[in-house]
């Protein structure tokens, strides 16, 4: 039973697409920037043993020393694992690949899908007053999206505006029904956000259309462009917002983060 006593905790949102490749990544690092330039206080984590969120928001190896695998599997204090990133407003729980072995170690466990939600949702958290909390997922759908997605309020799908766009997305819709069945009924698709969009191209006009014929509502207006310097800022460890402020790709983020809390804002209301 709920503690009617706790403060209502943050929006937590699994962003989430087995296929890689599809700017799951870079929409996690830039929404949470977007979010925080708004004046909300976000918390990244990063659940991808590639740990490419936490070097693309400037969290260097040598300063992971506590990371998402103490977060799941070891009595570690938050304070030991949330780190403030070079931006304001953005903090960081970061991963090493050390993480790749935990789908090994969380089989024997008897609460093995539920780790995450446990960790995000402990009383503890309530000191760090966060608005949003983002899980970049790996791009699979393997026992880590499945903890993601049992944490989350919601699953923010990036979707990348190319042939075969769709295929594989029917099994992402039936991983996140099967989890709302079983262990977060309250879970729910947050929206399809399209990536590496290009006007000039008749096939991204042309996967748009066909997104928006079959998922209606979920597509958000905002689209993300292909946009050279959204792929550059990662090398430089840092969001586009960030890297180049007054790029397509920087004002897409902010459009995307406004559409979402406009969003937020109507179901609430």
């Amino acid at each position: 039973m709920s503690d009617p006593t706790r403060p209502p905790g943050p929006k937590i949102i699994a962003v989430a697409n087995q296929k890689g490749g599809v700017g799951k990544t870079t929409t996690t690092i830039n929404l949470g920037a977007a979010l925080a330039e708004e004046g909300h206080s976000v918390l990244v984590v990063d659940l991808d043993p590639q740990g490419n969120a936490s070097t693309g928001l400037g969290i260097e190896p040598d300063e992971r020393e506590y990371t998402t695998y103490e977060l799941l599997l070891d009595d570690v204090a938050l304070s030991d694992v949330i780190q403030q990133t070079q931006t304001a407003g953005l903090h960081m729980v970061p991963a090493t690949t050390d993480l790749s072995s935990a789908d090994i170690e969380l089989i024997s466990n008897e609460k093995r899908s539920f780790l995450l939600r446990d960790s995000l949702r402990q009383v503890a958290m309530d000191a760090f007053n966060f608005d949003f909390i983002l899980i970049d997922c790996p791009p699979s759908l393997n026992l880590l999206t499945i903890n993601a997605m049992v944490a989350a309020d919601s699953v923010l799908v990036p979707l990348q505006s190319e042939f075969f766009a769709l295929e594989g997305l029917s099994q992402l819709m039936l991983t996140i029904r099967q989890v709302r069945q079983s262990a977060n009924p309250g879970l729910r698709i947050e929206g399809v956000v399209l990536t590496m969009y290009d006007r000039r191209n008749n096939l991204s006009q042309l996967v748009e259309a066909d997104a928006r014929a079959n998922l209606g509502e979920l597509v958000f207006d905002t689209l993300i462009p292909r946009n050279v310097r959204v792929s550059e800022a990662p090398s430089y460890a840092m969001p586009v917002l960030a890297y180049d402020s007054l790029s397509k790709g920087a004002a897409a983020y902010r459009d995307l983060a406004r559409e979402l809390l406009r969003k937020n804002a109507r179901l609430a209301a």
